[in-house]
């Protein structure tokens, strides 16, 4: 979807979008190149090998599990614990964080910690995936380079307090390595080569690295495609866009621009149904158990009034600090005041 086309939102409709200023780069981590690179050409084997010689359930394994634990980044290092969006009871935040091991995208606390700067400062050089770099710096770029110092300087502004409070958090945080080797690449490697006889080599390459690939380019493309192409009718201001081939992908996430928005919201979308947001789904499974709750979310005259009045012109100075989610001191008053709270745990 082009951005610039002119979108309906609340009676109005959307001008084109501002241009991209070019941003200087910082000296390149040639260890994590030559990791990522690794990762990424054993996936294309995998990807070979899944079509020629890999069991279909092993090539089904993988594609499941892609999807299954992209939930432990989406609806855990994300939306409960970089955003507070809605609190789980201890069962529920085991489950999340076994799956967000098993994905890999470094620990809940350093995630969480980068991406409540990344809201904070989105598209400022402060932000760790700023997106005026470019598409491939805001994809995987800013993982191979050092960190700008704008990052690591307004990094120590941000309150993580919480995230160590969490002694699940902290347990991930404490024994990382160990975990991420057996979650991520031991235990997955073993299942398909002992529970239906697939070989070393298929097993490691299509049920590891392909997917190990697409879990990770799956969720970086909510840095990179969602900040670059698609409506936005929230915030005209800001890069971050609606985009649906993203929200596939990322079981849920695509729908940035009403993120950005609107972060404290544990649906990260307007749209209520399941069709393309599973993460949401999750979430009110375990609502229904009791596991989830005081979920917050936005009535649609509150998102409505909202567009009318930064969906339609350009208003947001970008130097401005924005909240990060619900615990953020400087989430507006009103804003607090307008979330309904599903759920509510009482006492």
């Amino acid at each position: 979807m082009n951005d610039s086309a002119e979108i309906l939102v609340c009676g109005g409709t959307l001008p084109d979008a501002r241009p991209i200023e070019k941003q200087p780069h910082q000296p390149i981590v040639w260890r994590n190149v030559i990791l990522c690179s690794l990762v990424h050409l054993g996936a294309l084997y995998g990807v070979y090998l899944a079509f020629t010689s890999a069991k279909i359930t092993t090539t089904v394994f993988a594609i499941c599990l892609y999807q299954i634990t992209a939930i432990g980044v989406t609806a855990g290092s994300h939306r409960l614990w970089s955003h507070r969006a809605y609190k789980a009871k201890w069962q529920l935040r085991v489950i999340i964080i076994v799956l967000n091991t098993i994905a890999f995208q470094n620990s809940v606390y350093e995630w969480a910690r980068d991406h409540r700067l990344h809201h904070k400062y989105t598209d400022t050089n402060a932000d760790p995936h700023n997106s005026n770099r470019g598409m491939f710096f805001s994809h995987v770029g800013w993982l191979l380079c050092r960190k700008h110092p704008d990052v690591i300087e307004k990094g120590r502004t941000i309150d993580t307090s919480d995230l160590l409070a969490d002694p699940i958090v902290a347990f991930q945080k404490k024994y990382f390595w160990f975990l991420i080797t057996w979650a991520c690449f031991i235990i997955p490697t073993l299942i398909p080569v002992y529970f239906w006889g697939e070989t070393w080599s298929n097993s490691w390459y299509v049920a590891v690295l392909l997917r190990y690939a697409l879990t990770l380019n799956g969720i970086w493309l909510i840095n990179s495609a969602a900040h670059t192409w698609g409506a936005k009718p929230y915030d005209r201001s800001i890069n971050a866009a609606e985009n649906l081939a993203v929200a596939i992908m990322s079981v849920g996430e695509g729908w940035h621009n009403y993120h950005h928005v609107f972060p404290w919201d544990y649906k990260a979308a307007e749209l209520g149904n399941y069709k393309f947001n599973f993460t949401t789904a999750f979430i009110d499974l375990f609502t229904k158990v009791g596991w989830a709750y005081d979920l917050k979310t936005t009535s649609p005259e509150f998102v409505c009034r909202r567009a009318s009045r930064t969906g339609l012109i350009e208003s947001q100075d970008n130097s401005v600090p924005l909240p990060w989610g619900w615990n953020d001191r400087d989430l507006p008053q009103s804003d607090r005041m307008e979330a309904t709270i599903v759920n509510r745990k009482r006492g």
